[in-house]
């Protein structure tokens, strides 16, 4: 499954698997992917959710706002520690990404995941 991010004079084809997180970047959202490529997309984090939303349906799902600047994919969580206000995303092989994120977002990211069982 594939998102798609048009512009004028650009055209990024995305496999939503290999999608890390989402950071805000001003009116831009980066995308860091599994192979650690970065893609800017001209789009404000709360319109990157709204289009991924529409896209993809029930399986946005996975994807989780954290904060004011991250959407992070559920399934690369590794770790979360609240105290050095550091998530840690990871496919456990190839890559591992520290984000650091505020100690409120984290404890909130914490109870949802042991509560759902995410």
């Amino acid at each position: 499954m594939y998102v798609f991010f048009n512009s004028r004079d650009e055209l990024q084809r995305i496999e939503v698997s290999k999608i890390v997180y989402f950071e805000a970047n001003g009116n831009y959202t980066d995308i860091v992917m599994v192979n650690k490529l970065r893609a800017s997309i001209c789009m404000n984090l709360g319109e990157m959710e709204k289009a991924i939303a529409a896209q993809i349906g029930d399986d946005a799902k996975i994807f989780m706002r954290i904060g004011k600047r991250f959407i992070i994919n559920m399934r690369y969580v590794y770790s979360i520690n609240v105290l050095k206000q550091q998530l840690v995303l990871s496919d456990y092989d190839h890559f591992a990404f520290q984000v650091s994120i505020s100690k409120e977002a984290l404890r909130k990211m914490k109870d949802l995941m042991l509560t759902a069982r995410i």
